[in-house]
């Protein structure tokens, strides 16, 4: 039976370098996958982009809009056949609905789906898709990185600027308008977030 694997982690833990090795590996025997990236994270644009400098174009850029089980069956029917695997990024951004659609490519198409992306925002919030994810998914998987300080990272801290803010919108691209995420192990992220307001509340 096909299922639906959830690889998440903080950020710089390998996750989009980990989706290229395993599309490598399927493509290396011959094997055919369909990737999918949300298309409100225009990093990249059409492509995927790990730390390492490698990239892919993506096979197809999913809208709020789009149903992921009509995307795996166009793709299905344009082939002659099915994709051995559905590879996802970025699958924070999906939308609840579309963490169900890909559960259920797994339940009515028996095709693997595996999503890689974060559980939490910077203010330590879940995404609505991957909170879906993690309920949905047969399988979830940490994919573990390190803080500055040497401990394990797991929360998600945004700079502005190069300084660290707790407020804002929930969704603010890496790399876009002077915003940078940097991986913290819970220690740090809340001196930072302490240093934040305290320095906020001097003003």
């Amino acid at each position: 039976m096909a299922k639906l694997y959830y690889r998440y982690g903080a950020m710089n833990s390998g996750k989009t370098t980990a989706l290229l090795q395993v599309a490598f590996n399927y493509n290396e025997r011959g094997m055919r996958v369909l990737i999918l990236k949300a298309s409100v994270d225009t990093k990249g644009g059409d492509h995927i982009v790990s730390r390492l400098g490698v990239s892919h174009k993506v096979d197809v850029l999913v809208s709020p809009d789009m149903d992921i089980l009509d995307i795996v069956r166009a793709d299905t029917a344009a082939h002659g056949s099915a994709p051995a695997c559905v590879l996802c990024d970025e699958s924070q951004f999906f939308t609840p609905a579309q963490a169900e659609q890909l559960f259920m490519v797994t339940v009515d198409l028996n095709i693997p789906v595996i999503c890689y992306g974060l559980r939490s925002d910077f203010s330590l919030k879940g995404f609505p898709g991957s909170t879906r994810l993690l309920e949905l998914a047969h399988t979830i998987e940490e994919m573990k990185t390190i803080c500055t300080c040497g401990r394990k990272a797991t929360c998600n801290c945004r700079r502005v600027n190069g300084e660290f803010v707790f407020e804002g919108e929930q969704v603010a691209i890496d790399l876009e308008n002077d915003v940078q995420y940097v991986s913290m192990c819970p220690q740090c992220y809340f001196k930072a977030r302490r240093a934040f307001y305290a320095k906020r509340n001097a003003q």
